[in-house]
């Protein structure tokens, strides 16, 4: 077999470039396996270089069924990578496997993909082979008895992946149209509001603590005394906690009403909105 036909078929097998394929069959005195081997030892120091790098693009993909949902960040450099044919490929795969894992990462990575390699070995060689740092970013699953999950996804790529992915659960013993359209809604509620948690209450205590820094820092030099600073500070945190809460956000299909005030009223017998997941790629 001439070189350029060894070369050929050491593209086809590892999707390595030319150039790489032809070094690693000199330096295998030409013999293909082992260069191989050699591509694959250096795509991982490849991949460790590049793995200093920022990767503040991506996708996210959903995966499952209304019973159990999981959702999963997969981050690249570029657009144009988010959108590569290798690329999507491996993050519809990873996420149906993620979602078998039920988002236990440690799980996830060790798990055999179908070419019969791991998820993380599958990782390093896309790395080498597309040049750009990719990481495995946030996971959830969403699955509670009783309950549906409903999906949204704005800026779809491709089937289920795309820029933003909401996942929302709600309980609840009913499964007619009204429940149905409640669900969809809500989950383009979240997509669209953003809130960072289900109920003031449960707001981080961090993410408080740092609201109100930035509250003092604003306050600092207003020329307000203490006691009308202390009343300002105490508004403006409220209002943030609301803002921030989905049940206390105004409903974005009515916005004089709360999304508490739909959910009372939407005579849908004891139900519960369970849990959520938005995630975006670039916050």
């Amino acid at each position: 077999m001439s070189d350029i036909e060894n070369i050929k078929k050491l593209r086809q097998s590892t999707g390595a470039g030319f150039k790489d394929c032809n070094l690693a069959i000199k330096e295998a005195n030409g013999d293909i396996e082992k260069a191989a081997e050699i591509l694959r030892v250096k795509g991982i120091a490849k991949a460790s270089k590049k793995m200093g790098r920022e990767a503040k693009d991506g996708v996210i993909v959903v995966s499952g069924d209304k019973n159990k949902t999981s959702l999963i960040e997969v981050n690249c450099e570029t657009d144009f990578v988010a959108k590569n044919e290798n690329f999507i490929k491996f993050v519809k795969e990873l996420s149906e496997i993620n979602n078998k894992c039920s988002s236990n990462m440690e799980m996830l990575k060790q798990s055999k993909m179908s070419d019969g390699k791991t998820v993380e070995e599958n990782l390093v060689a896309l790395i080498a082979k597309i040049g750009e740092k990719i990481t495995i970013g946030k996971i959830q699953t969403l699955e509670h008895p009783n309950s549906q999950n409903f999906v949204y996804q704005h800026s779809v790529i491709r089937d289920n992946v795309s820029k933003l992915g909401v996942v929302v659960s709600l309980e609840t013993k009913e499964n007619n149209e009204k429940f149905t359209s409640f669900g969809k809604q809500l989950s383009m509620h979240i997509a669209a509001s953003n809130p960072i948690a289900l109920n003031t209450s449960d707001i981080k205590k961090e993410v408080i603590e740092k609201e109100l820094e930035l509250i003092a820092e604003e306050l600092k030099n207003s020329g307000k005394t203490d006691e009308i600073a202390k009343k300002i500070s105490l508004g403006k945190i409220n209002k943030f906690k609301e803002e921030n809460s989905l049940m206390s956000q105004n409903w974005v299909m009515e916005p004089k009403k709360k999304v508490k005030d739909i959910v009372s009223e939407i005579d849908i017998p004891n139900l519960k909105i369970k849990e959520f997941i938005r995630v975006k790629i670039g916050e």
